[in-house]
C-alpha cells in the first residue's frame, strides 16, 4: 500500500461528507501532525480536553454528537471514554497496537476498530534488526567507549558476540516478526518461532510455548501484539531458560516482558543483554535499565521514520473517510 494509493480518498472524498462532519469526530490525545492538520482542516474535528474537569464538561456537553474518535496507540479509547460516548459509532487509530483502547467494550457495541498495519512493518523489522546488531556486537557501547576518551587512553573495547549464524527466536510470527525473519535469513540465522498457531508454511522451527522457544535460541526477539493475552509472556522463567549467553530484543510492547525480572535477570547475568524500544510505563524507562551497560535503549522509534508516519497518516485518514463514504474501515483489527 503506497502513499499515492491512499491520497486517491482525498480526491475522491465528496464535499457533503467534508462539511457534514463537524462535531462528529473526535481527536484523542496528541496525533501525528499531518493527521491532527486534516482532522481540523477537512472534519472540523473536535479535541479531548487533558484537564480532568474540561474533559468531564466537554463530554456532558459533546460527548453524545461524537460519531468517530480517532486515536493513537499510546492514547486510545479507554474503558470510561467509551462509555460516555453513547453514538461512538467507529475508532481510528494511528499504529499498529490498540491496547489503549478497550476493544472488548468496542465489541460488545458494534463499534469497529481500525489501526494501520502493513505500511510499518519494514521500517519495524528494519529496527529489530537494528537492535539485534547493537545488542549483540554492541555497537552503543563501543560509541561509548571512544567518546569518553578510553580507546585514546590506551584501553581495548571487550569483545563481543557474533551476530551472523545464530539460532533466533522470534515470539510472534506475524507480518512484522515474518519481516524480522526474513532480514535475519540473509545473516544465515536458523529461525525459530511460537506464535498462536503454527504456520507450517513459513518453514521456521515451531515451538508450542515461549519457555520452549526460549530454552532452544540463542537470541529471543518479541514481536508479539499486545493486549491481556500477552502481559507478561517472558517473565523470570522464560528468561532462565534463554540463559546467561542469551540476548533479548523487544519492538512490539513492553507490556510482552516481565520488566522487573528483565533487570533482575540483566543486572545478575542471568541473561547476557538486551535491545529495547518499548517499556511497560512509556515513557518512563527504569533508571536501572538506562544504567546498565548491557542494554540499548530506545525511545519507542521503531516506525519513526519520514517515509512510514506519511504512509501511516495517509492510513488513518483514508480509514475515517471510506467510514463516512460506507460505513466501513480500510483496516479494521479482526
Amino acid at each position: 500500500m503506497t502513499s499515492d494509493s491512499l491520497a486517491l480518498d482525498a480526491s475522491t472524498a465528496t464535499p457533503e461528507l467534508q462539511t457534514g462532519t463537524a462535531h462528529h469526530v473526535l481527536r484523542v490525545g496528541p496525533v501525528n501532525p499531518q493527521v491532527a492538520s486534516s482532522l481540523d482542516a477537512e472534519f472540523g474535528a473536535l479535541v479531548l480536553p487533558t484537564d480532568p474537569a474540561e474533559r468531564t464538561a466537554f463530554l456532558a456537553e459533546q460527548g453524545d454528537q461524537i460519531r468517530i474518535a480517532v486515536c493513537s496507540g499510546r492514547f486510545g479509547v479507554d474503558t470510561e471514554l467509551m462509555r460516555a460516548l453513547p453514538s461512538l459509532e467507529a475508532i481510528v487509530s494511528f499504529g499498529v497496537g490498540y491496547d489503549a483502547t478497550d476493544v472488548a467494550q468496542a465489541a460488545e457495541r458494534g463499534i469497529p476498530v481500525s489501526n494501520t498495519p502493513d505500511v510499518l512493518n519494514d521500517c519495524v523489522a528494519d529496527t529489530a534488526l537494528a537492535l539485534y546488531l547493537d545488542t549483540l556486537r554492541q555497537v552503543s557501547a563501543s560509541d561509548r567507549f571512544v567518546r569518553a576518551g578510553r580507546w585514546d587512553a590506551g584501553q581495548n573495547f571487550p569483545l563481543t558476540t557474533r551476530a551472523s549464524g545464530r539460532t533466533v527466536g522470534i515470539l510472534g510470527l506475524g507480518r512484522i516478526g515474518a519481516a524480522i525473519a526474513h532480514r535475519l535469513e540473509g545473516f544465515g540465522c536458523r529461525i525459530h518461532y511460537h506464535n498462536r498457531s503454527e504456520r507450517t508454511e513459513s518453514g521456521y522451527t515451531y515451538h508450542p510455548s515461549v519457555l520452549a522457544l526460549a530454552e532452544e535460541v540463542d537470541v529471543l526477539i518479541v514481536a508479539a501484539s499486545g493486549g491481556p493475552d500477552s502481559v507478561g509472556l517472558v517473565g523470570a522463567a522464560e528468561l532462565a531458560a534463554l540463559g546467561p549467553q542469551g540476548h533479548l530484543v523487544n519492538i512490539a510492547r513492553g507490556t510482552v516482558v516481565d520488566e522487573d525480572a528483565l533487570v533482575a535477570a540483566l543486572s545478575a547475568g542471568t541473561i547476557a543483554g538486551a535491545g529495547l524500544d518499548v517499556y511497560e510505563n512509556e515513557p518512563h524507562v527504569p533508571e536501572a535499565l538506562r544504567e546498565l551497560e548491557n542494554v540499548v535503549v530506545l525511545p519507542h522509534v521503531g516506525s519513526g521514520t519520514h517515509e512510514t508516519r506519511a504512509d501511516m497518516a495517509e492510513l488513518v485518514l483514508a480509514n475515517l473517510r471510506q467510514f463516512l463514504r460506507d460505513g466501513t474501515l480500510r483496516t479494521p483489527i479482526s
